[in-house]
């Protein structure tokens, strides 16, 4: 990758690790589904109008709305306000690696490599272990909704794959616009319309900030470029760099609200970036190895989440 496509993935990183401080920052000014509502309108509207109509069947759209947006995020929103810290939230949620794989096993008859599944293993041991440390210092169910929230991401990249988007920006922008209905009256239904009034007669700069940072910079701008490199370069070129969003996550969580890490949470989280970088890693083949560099842009297709090339309809 050349030094300004490496800024870039950096960059991105550093956005998704610094959201969670910005979820933290949100859900003290909105109840958790309706802070969760309020983050998918900002992206779908009025966007919707923009992009034009979508290009996969709308059940996919539907699917993977509700899969990510309503369940995943909602649990996530729901387990941070449980209790469960910026910067662990950051990290556990990287157990979505091992949920994927599973799942593509299961429903895509994947078999992972040898490798991989020996990545999987060691990531699935720093998430166990940070289990144990939560369990002696916080909540143990903020902690299972975090987990939960990751198992739901591993399922809605499967159905993406399924799905195939040919374009990506218009598919994060259909699938931003099912979520806002469905996550507000679940709000009114858990949380009360008195909650939701009240937070949104309250609303400050912190909160709108929250919400256009979560919103608009970490889902459309963090999206949007992720797509660009994945086009540009091979996947294996890429996505290792998103082994820096727990990095940046914690240190961020740290600086700005003064989380405190154990160092059993520190054991754990070298276990989980150490066994995911090894899922990113590639057999070695026989032969000349050809370094990986930038390709020609090319129309917009889908990129599959483990690799293969999707299958043309």
């Amino acid at each position: 990758m050349s030094p300004r496509h490496i800024a870039l993935a950096v960059l991105i990183a550093a956005v998704w690790g610094l959201n969670f401080v910005l979820i933290h920052v949100g859900l003290e000014s909105f109840p958790p589904l309706l802070f969760c509502a309020l983050r998918f309108a900002v992206v779908a509207v009025p966007a919707v109008f923009l992009v034009g109509p979508p290009r996969v069947a709308r059940r996919w759209i539907v699917a993977v709305g509700c899969t990510l947006g309503v369940v995943k995020f909602g649990l996530l929103f729901l387990g941070m306000h449980a209790g469960m810290p910026a910067g662990l939230s950051s990290l556990v949620l990287q157990s979505q690696a091992v949920f994927t794989a599973l799942f593509a096993a299961a429903v895509l008859r994947e078999r992972p490599t040898r490798l991989r599944a020996a990545g999987l293993a060691v990531a699935l041991g720093g998430i166990l272990l940070a289990a144990v440390d939560r369990g002696l210092d916080g909540p143990v169910g903020a902690f299972v909704l975090v987990i939960a929230s990751a198992a739901f991401w591993g399922l809605s990249n499967v159905l993406t794959r399924k799905a195939a988007p040919p374009d990506a920006l218009r598919w994060m922008v259909w699938v931003s616009a099912v979520p806002p209905l469905p996550l507000l009256a679940l709000s009114l239904l858990v949380e009360g319309p008195a909650a939701d009034l009240r937070a949104l007669a309250g609303i400050d700069l912190a909160g709108l900030g929250a919400i256009a940072y979560v919103g608009l910079v970490s889902t459309l701008f963090g999206f949007v470029a992720w797509s660009f490199l994945l086009r540009s370069y091979d996947a294996s070129a890429v996505a290792p760099y998103s082994l820096l969003v727990p990095v940046f996550g914690m240190s961020s969580s740290w600086l700005l609200l003064g989380e405190r890490f154990s160092a059993t949470a520190g054991v754990a989280a070298v276990l989980v970036v150490a066994g995911i970088g090894l899922t990113a890693l590639r057999p070695r083949r026989s032969g000349a190895a050809v370094p990986a560099g930038p390709r020609r842009p090319t129309p917009p297709r889908a990129v599959p989440a483990a690799g293969r090339p999707a299958r043309r309809g």
